[in-house]
């Protein structure tokens, strides 16, 4: 009989550990994939000479080392500036998710502020927050971005990421606030104010603590449209040109004409890795989601 009852509870516990919802699938694998792609640039760092990732460092116009002309001391070619493509990818992809990574908190501490204050303060703090923050949402952040980025005389990594995350904030400023409504009234909170707590203290202290999977779902969300925000800037050649990133990668393919001339390796890599950026990205979105969502886990087969 005890033999049977510690059978069932470890049969129990597996179970339990099976079903935890941070072992969510999507979550797992969209982890794994940026996880994967620092971790090829790392190594890539440690493996190669960085130094050919700048202009004039290499032969120019190298096709893949597969392909007739190409060399094995360039595998994936070089571009018609001199730029050996493996470097390029070494060093750019890092910088590319440096922008992500300053959007992203950018955005979550100017989200946390105003959306904590308009969810539990509400009245007119809520009213303001809330039209400066849908206000934001309407407007044509692209074409404002354009504007701005035009007047900055010396652009790098740094002050784009400033520019992108002006227009950022009021997504994760939403959603913050929406959950902040819907848990205000929750007893703790309750017996948290009938106990003296500091309007800061429950906010940051009783309710942040609860909010973490949405949290990290907006920082993924506010890091993926600064990334994608940032591309289209350096696609118009209007990001930062002294330091190798993957957009501008793309960007000198199209001023190169790299598609008529047929040097696919051009464009069509550093395209390869920032579709992997977001779908990893967006995979880890959802997967947060599901986590934080008892019925999207009760949806896609767990347990709630």
């Amino acid at each position: 009989m005890d033999t049977t009852v510690v059978a069932n509870v470890g049969d129990f516990d597996t179970r339990t550990r099976a079903a935890s919802p941070w072992r969510n699938p999507k979550l797992v694998a969209g982890v794994g994939m940026i996880v994967g792609v620092l971790a090829l640039a790392g190594l890539g760092r440690l493996l190669w000479d960085t130094s050919l990732a700048y202009a004039a460092s290499s032969p120019l116009n190298l096709p893949p080392f597969w392909m007739p002309g190409g060399r094995v001391d360039y595998p994936l070619g070089t571009e018609n500036s001199g730029r050996d493509m493996l470097a390029l990818l070494v060093v750019g992809t890092p910088t590319t998710l440096e922008v992500g990574l300053v959007v992203g908190l950018s955005a979550m501490l100017i989200g946390i502020v105003f959306g904590f204050a308009a969810g539990y303060l509400g009245g007119a703090v809520d009213t303001v927050i809330r039209t400066l923050a849908d206000t934001a949402l309407t407007i044509p952040s692209l074409a404002i971005l354009i504007v701005i980025s035009s007047y900055v005389r010396e652009m790098n990594v740094t002050t784009m990421s400033i520019i992108v995350a002006l227009f950022a904030w009021a997504g994760p400023t939403r959603l913050i606030r929406a959950q902040v409504l819907s848990m205000r009234e929750q007893g703790y909170v309750r017996m948290a104010k009938l106990t003296g707590l500091s309007t800061p203290r429950i906010m940051f202290g009783e309710l942040m603590p609860n909010l973490m999977p949405y949290l990290a779902t907006s920082f993924i969300g506010a890091a993926s449209g600064g990334i994608l925000a940032a591309v289209g800037l350096e696609a118009l050649g209007l990001g930062p040109q002294r330091v190798p990133d993957l957009g501008m990668t793309v960007s000198n393919a199209i001023e190169g004409s790299a598609i008529l001339r047929g040097m696919w390796w051009w464009w069509a890599v550093p395209s390869a890795i920032l579709m992997l950026i977001f779908i990893g990205l967006f995979l880890v979105a959802i997967g947060l989601d599901e986590v934080a969502n008892p019925r999207l886990r009760g949806r896609t087969g767990g347990t709630a």
